[in-house]
């Protein structure tokens, strides 16, 4: 009898529980994700391929080729897991199969700014091995990782302290020895600011740390005499007997740029090319229709069938300076010229279609490019790695498997304002026109709030939410501008279980709307001012992300 008793009081117990979990969680049922931009509307036709090849906050891209395949990684920054790393075996339908930084222990983000921590990853592949190289801004420097699997894991961190600067690239020579570049200070005081210099050193791979002296390959920039500014993503490559070192130049902004010079040893002397830049779009018409801009920071890889092709980070703006959609990658064919590599001739437009190369696959190049609809019914127990958090998180506040078919937030305390994770699972904005809407189950607890953020950074944000306010539901629109929080509008309504939320961008006009007991969409706040999420007034080198939030509301 007293077995039965004590069985009785733990079914009681853990069904209890049970309820006080259901109650202190919010269960979204999918997200669904879709894009219109009029750019991709065109045709491609056969042998054609979509720029850009990924589309949204993808920057920085590093490429590189083992056998027969293509990998790729970009810049996370301060998101977690970070440097995400995509495969393709045409360089144009890319697949991603995993992250750089996926466990918490490698790197840790704590106070810092969204557009910090992770910056400019580059990717080699030598002997069997895959070598990942990166600066960890404000939170430990350079750093090398490397792994047999380029879908994971990868190493540990292994840091560099002899880098005194940022973009990290790595170099193996015929002759068996490794070099790393980077771009740092000039030696002794700078002459102006953005006065920068590229330096190399040799590295010893099975020590795995830097060794001899190091040199200055590039002072300030190709020419000097004009005080060219940021001279840095350095990478070397060695082509029929001559070492070539391209950079980019001009800052991230409107005059961005890519440059080249060529040189006989790892050591130089470098000679600039009397053409360069070799990539730019500063010279064309600021009014033209869909401008791609901000053009540089290419990586050159070639191709099995002999041929050759840059991967470089563009930005699609609106209203000719905003994006919200950050900086994206991009791919051209590179064409050799007396002894030069031309990845665009000057006073061209990066074309939004192009001849792909001569091995392309078929197919659309959904979901990473071009319109689609993009949607996540969270049935399976692990996450799509298009998910991204805020920050390296401390606790496990997501789950997949309690409630099959349902993704099951636990809210934190923490606010989309602070410098640390927030219970917010993000999907990067690929689109200037889009859709993104979520369905949830709203908790009884009217201390929890829930719904669908859009953020850019700590300062910038839109969090669209609800919770129960007595035997009501109270509907409400945050807006945060300069880190000032702002109740835009809010709505009471009939109690429900069943709330669907939704945010469609049109350029700057963003527009929040909810659907209660499936009675159809009613607007809360139409066209509003979202050119908040855009770099031109958020500021940093991220671009906006959207998708599920839940906060726990502190009295």
């Amino acid at each position: 009898m007293r077995h039965r008793y004590a069985l009785c009081s733990i079914i009681s117990l853990w069904m209890l529980t049970a309820i006080a979990q259901a109650q202190t969680t919010v269960a979204f049922d999918w997200f669904e994700y879709t894009g219109r931009d009029s750019v991709f509307a065109e045709g491609v036709g056969p042998n054609g391929y979509r720029n850009p090849i990924l589309a949204g906050f993808y920057p920085d891209p590093s490429i590189t080729r083992a056998g027969n395949k293509f990998y790729l990684v970009n810049s996370s920054f301060a998101f977690f897991p970070g440097i995400p790393v995509f495969e393709s075996t045409d360089l144009v339908h890319w697949q991603q199969i995993g992250h750089v930084i996926d466990r918490a222990s490698q790197l840790r983000f704590d106070g810092l700014g969204i557009s910090r921590g992770v910056f400019a990853p580059t990717i080699e592949y030598h002997e069997g091995t895959f070598y990942v190289l990166n600066t960890a801004v404000d939170s430990g420097g350079n750093f090398l990782v490397t792994s047999q699997d380029p879908a994971g894991p990868w190493s540990d961190p292994v840091w560099l302290p002899e880098i005194d600067g940022i973009d990290p690239s790595i170099f193996f020579d015929v002759d068996g020895k490794a070099y790393i570049l980077n771009n740092g200070p000039p030696r002794g005081v700078p002459q102006y600011e953005g006065h920068r210099a590229i330096w190399v050193q040799e590295f010893d791979t099975k020590k795995q740390r830097l060794v001899g002296p190091r040199k200055v390959l590039v002072d300030g920039g190709v020419d000097p005499a004009t005080q060219p500014i940021w001279i840095e993503g350095p990478h070397l490559y060695l082509v029929n007997g001559a070492y070539y070192l391209m950079c980019a130049e001009g800052g991230t902004g409107p005059n961005h740029s890519q440059v080249i010079l060529r040189g006989r040893s790892p050591w130089g002397p470098f000679q600039p090319f009397k053409g360069n830049p070799i990539l730019t779009q500063r010279d064309l018409p600021a009014d033209r229709a869909n401008p791609i801009t901000n053009a540089g920071h290419a990586d050159l890889v070639q191709a099995p069938d002999g041929s050759w092709w840059a991967t470089f980070l563009a930005t699609r703006t609106y209203e000719n300076r905003h994006y919200n959609t950050g900086r994206e990658t991009f791919l051209l064919p590179v064409k050799w010229q007396e002894g030069w590599p031309i990845i665009l001739d000057k006073g061209k437009t990066i074309p939004y279609v192009g001849r792909g190369p001569s091995f392309m696959s078929g197919g659309d190049q959904a979901p990473l490019s071009g319109n689609f609809t993009w949607r996540d019914e969270f049935k399976i127990p692990v996450l799509d790695f298009t998910w991204i958090q805020v920050h390296v998180p401390k606790v496990s506040w997501y789950d997949l498997e309690t409630q099959g078919g349902k993704l099951t937030i636990t809210p934190l305390a923490t606010t989309l304002s602070q410098k640390a994770n927030a219970s917010f699972l993000a999907r990067r904005q690929q689109h200037i026109n889009f859709d993104a809407s979520t369905s949830f189950e709203l908790p009884d607890d009217e201390d929890l709030s829930a719904g669908l953020a859009a953020y850019q950074s700590e300062d910038y944000w839109y969090f669209l939410g609800a919770r129960r306010d007595a035997d009501q539901v109270k509907v409400f629109l945050e807006k945060t501008i300069g880190g000032k929080i702002e109740v835009i509008a809010e709505q009471r309504i009939p109690s429900t279980q069943e709330l669907k939320l939704k945010v469609s961008g049109e350029g700057r006009a963003y527009s929040f709307s909810y659907d209660a007991d499936g009675n159809g969409w009613t607007a809360l706040k139409e066209r509003d001012d979202g050119s908040i999420l855009s770099t031109e007034v958020a500021g940093g080198f991220v671009g906006a992300v959207i998708g599920p939030y839940a906060r726990a509301e502190e009295e």
